[in-house]
């Protein structure tokens, strides 16, 4: 953070040398230490105090305690106490003789963050290895794709760059509550809960100059795509040389891994979580409904209820002295503008622990990150623009793979159980009835769903299907699909043959969980009889996808096999994740701090096509200040990149260094590697 400051936490002792004109007598010479933060300091608010010499240090209070005197000059020990309010001090002495006239000097200046070395602080985290991970880390990996292809993405967090302290107050000081009421903003920035809340609001814009604009659009023309940040640094620096307008573009996973450097270097210990298929529960009923039609095409809905691809949050951690005992620990914090809390675009913190029993009456926010992970999901089919049956009743589809990164590893950790009991168990279905009657009341409302459950409309199937990859989908080569199907006894065919008529559909998927319009479509006819299981080929060409894609590449495969003889659908889907090219990084050498280090990056381009426009931007903390950003062309298909370039190592310790190459075809060629630096002259 700089060595020309004084950064302490709070609960921690400092230490001062004061230096007079002539020797100190403590007997007649009366010092009184004074510390204010923020606009009008107040004893009353907690923004300023006033603290005396002393022989023993009193408890968790402000006080200057353990001096020595040594003729000109007096050593000191300061200490802050452990819920004191956070922020950029000054500290000032008035030096009196007896009832004489007092003079005041002003000592200089230090910053207050929190503290969780202390078992005083409401942020104490006992364990030194989780505070290394997650206050001291500063790169990590957001966790992207699809439950079932899982991508790492390295990041960037940067929270010990220099300027980056100063932006993180610049933060709270342009935040809403503060410019309605600086000093009464000021003196509750001693409460971690309130400040979680204002960074979470302040990270989006929708309700003030935050750090960064959601841009969901697909248009990134006018600023940077949410795939092509590689950390936080670039964008809290951009906002901040910008005067506070924001930075365009982000995405949750932006959103998430700002608000981490920026609660990590405040020194709350901070983590980004990521929920593979994460529910968007406007109306609170606990249930999403998406709609296909006959010829298995997802179908677009006015309703605002959605089913994200992923989503992106943090989790802090803290003690929950507002709530009742039990619920301290990693708290959901989510800074993506998806709904107001006390009217401002901001969510949490909501107890993981409040979650996983259903307690969603507790603050804040509590309701909607329970439905983000446990709602069900209800598949309706759709004929002359009417709900007419009942797919699929998913009561285990949203909430997957709950992921953060694994402590001093690089791989993820699935945190699921944390947030709720197995899928199906007694245990997760109580307490889904419980957080219903809290959330739905005692007069739920109408649901078309309820009514069919109810007049019996959920009927077992003849037949099961699945779709399987033949083999790993590469992005630019065909995808081969085998659909298989077994006929199995229902109630209404027992036994003997069927008849089946399967449409399938597919539709590049959108991260929101919406679809484009369809990109292919085939028909297959099928005789099944009676326990038996038929496998049938289906080839996706890559010229029916190239175009028609986001950014993201996913792909929703989507079936609907109706049953001739009684005319009952049924339906199947694949969701497909196609891989991007990889990137090999490579240093030739040992890294120490000041001395060059040759990185080699190597990008083969094993696509059907060119890859256009391609740029390099290269990041990490203590081995590249700032970005390094390189125009590299045009990459042939089936050719060979290869860029060598020095970097000057500026911190010692474990580094990673992020890339990130893009092109016009394909957007996020990440990659990364960690990197041990040693100190200058170490052996």
């Amino acid at each position: 953070m700089g060595a020309k400051r004084l950064t302490v936490r709070r609960g921690q002792l400092f230490y001062l040398r004061l230096s007079f004109s002539r020797p100190f007598q403590s007997q007649s010479d009366h010092i009184t230490f004074v510390a204010e933060t923020g606009p009008k300091p107040s004893e009353l608010l907690g923004t300023r105090a006033r603290f005396f010499l002393t022989r023993v240090r009193p408890r968790n209070v402000w006080s200057a305690s353990d001096f020595t005197i040594d003729s000109n000059s007096l050593h000191v020990s300061l200490f802050t106490p452990a819920n004191a309010v956070i922020g950029h001090y000054i500290l000032k002495i008035e030096i009196s003789q007896g009832q004489g006239h007092s003079v005041t000097y002003r000592l200089g200046t230090f910053i207050l963050l929190f503290n969780p070395w202390s078992p005083e602080d409401n942020v104490y985290l006992p364990s030194e290895i989780l505070l290394q991970e997650y206050v001291m880390q500063d790169y990590g990996f957001v966790y992207k794709g699809h439950e079932r292809f899982i991508t790492s993405w390295p990041w960037n967090y940067g929270q010990f760059e220099e300027d980056i302290i100063d932006i993180c107050f610049e933060i709270l000081n342009k935040s809403l509550h503060y410019l309605k009421n600086p000093a009464k903003d000021c003196s509750q920035r001693n409460d971690v809960v309130y400040v979680c809340r204002v960074v979470s609001a302040m990270i989006n814009s929708n309700d003030d100059n935050g750090v960064l604009q959601g841009n969901w659009s697909e248009d990134y023309s006018k600023g940077v795509s949410p795939l092509e940040w590689n950390g936080s640094v670039a964008i809290l620096r951009q906002w901040s040389a910008g005067g506070g307008q924001p930075v365009k573009y982000g995405q949750c996973w932006v959103f998430a891994s700002v608000m981490c450097t920026v609660m990590r270097c405040l020194g709350v210990p901070t983590r980004v979580v990521s929920n593979f298929r994460s529910a968007h529960n406007v109306d609170r009923n606990l249930t999403i409904d998406t709609y296909y039609d006959r010829n298995a095409e997802m179908l677009s809905t006015q309703k605002r209820d959605k089913i994200w691809n992923f989503h992106v949050w943090n989790e802090c951690w803290m003690i929950r002295k507002d709530l009742p005992p039990g619920y301290n620990g990693w708290q959901v914090l989510d800074p993506t503008p998806q709904q107001t809390s006390s009217g401002l675009f901001c969510c949490g913190p909501a107890s993981v622990k409040a979650i996983r029993e259903g307690d969603v009456h507790l603050a804040y926010d509590t309701p909607f990150v329970y439905a983000e992970v446990n709602a069900d999901e209800v598949i309706w089919l759709l004929r002359d623009g009417q709900a007419q049956e009942i797919l699929a009743h998913n009561t285990s589809s949203i909430g997957k793979e709950i992921s953060t990164k694994m402590v001093g590893s690089d791989q993820h950790q699935s945190i699921t159980s944390s947030y709720k009991y197995p899928e199906g168990s007694p245990e997760e279905r109580a307490v889904f009835m419980k957080a219903s009657r809290k959330m739905l009341g005692p007069q739920r409302a109408f649901s078309p769903f309820l009514d069919l459950l109810e007049s019996g409309g959920l009927r077992d199937e003849p037949a099961q299907l699945q779709l399987h990859l033949a083999r790993i989908p590469e992005w630019g080569q065909d995808l081969q699909l085998l659909l298989r199907i077994r006929r199995v006894p229902d109630s209404t065919h027992p036994q003997g043959p069927i008849r089946l008529v399967v449409r399938f559909c597919a539709q590049a998927l959108l991260h929101g969980g919406g679809t484009r319009k369809p990109l292919w479509r085939h028909t297959v006819w099928v005789n099944l009889d009676f326990g038996k299981e038929t496998q049938w080929p289906l080839l996706l060409p890559y010229s029916n996808y190239r175009s028609k894609l986001t950014d993201e590449k996913l792909i929703r495969v989507s079936g609907i096999a109706e049953v001739e003889e009684t005319g009952r659908s049924m339906l199947v889907l694949k969701d497909i994740s196609l891989e991007p090219p990889h990137l090999s990084i490579e240093v030739s050498e040992r890294a120490e701090v000041g001395k060059a280090l040759r990185v080699h990056v190597t990008l083969t381009n094993t696509l059907m096509v060119a890859l256009s426009s391609c740029t390099m931007v290269l990041e990490g903390s203590g081995l590249v200040n700032g970005q390094i950003t390189k125009d590299l062309g045009t990459l042939v298909a089936g050719h060979t990149l290869q860029i060598q370039l020095d970097l000057y190592p500026t911190k010692a310790g474990p580094r990673q260094l992020q890339v990130l190459i893009s092109s016009n075809e394909v957007k996020e060629i990440k990659g990364y590697k960690d990197i041990f630096v040693s100190a200058a002259g170490a052996p």
